[in-house]
C-alpha cells in the first residue's frame, strides 16, 4: 500500500513538471507568434515602400534616375530579405506551436494516469476483505 501511495505521489510531481513544461512552451510559441507577426507587420509595410517608390516618376535628371533607382534595389533587397526572415519565423512559430500541443499532451497522459492511480488507491480502500461465503437458509434445514 505505501508503494502505492509513492507511486500515486511521483505521479503528480511528474504532473507538476509536465504543468510547467507546458507554460513553458506555451510562452515561447506566445513569443514566436508575436515575433511572426512583427516580421509579416514589416514585410508588409517594406513592400509597401518598394511599390510606392517605384510607381514615382518625378526626376528631373540622369542623376536622380540613378539615384531613385539605386535606392529601389537596395529596398527591394531589403523587402526579399524581409519576407525570407518571416517565412523562418513562421516555421520556428510552428515548430514551437507542435511542441506546445506536444506538451500537453503529456500532460494529459499524465494527469489520466494519476487519476486513475487515485481512483484504484480509493478503490482498494473501500473493498470489503474476502471472508468465508455466508450459508443460505438457516441451521435447522
Amino acid at each position: 500500500m505505501p508503494a502505492d501511495r509513492k507511486r500515486l505521489a511521483r505521479l503528480q510531481r511528474l504532473e507538476k513538471v509536465r504543468a510547467i513544461a507546458k507554460q513553458t512552451a506555451a510562452a515561447e510559441a506566445a513569443q514566436a507568434e508575436g515575433t511572426l507577426a512583427q516580421l509579416l507587420a514589416l514585410a508588409d509595410r517594406t513592400g509597401q515602400l518598394e511599390s510606392d517608390y517605384a510607381a514615382r516618376r518625378d526626376m528631373t535628371d540622369g542623376q536622380a534616375l540613378r539615384l531613385m533607382t539605386s535606392f529601389r534595389e537596395g529596398l527591394a533587397g531589403v523587402a526579399r530579405s524581409t519576407v525570407a526572415d518571416a517565412e523562418r519565423a513562421r516555421g520556428i512559430a510552428d515548430t514551437k506551436l507542435l511542441k506546445l500541443s506536444e506538451a500537453e499532451r503529456r500532460r494529459q497522459a499524465v494527469e489520466d494516469r494519476a487519476r486513475a492511480e487515485a481512483k484504484a488507491l480509493a478503490s482498494q480502500g473501500e473493498q470489503a476483505p474476502l471472508t468465508a461465503r455466508k450459508q443460505l437458509g438457516t441451521e435447522l434445514e
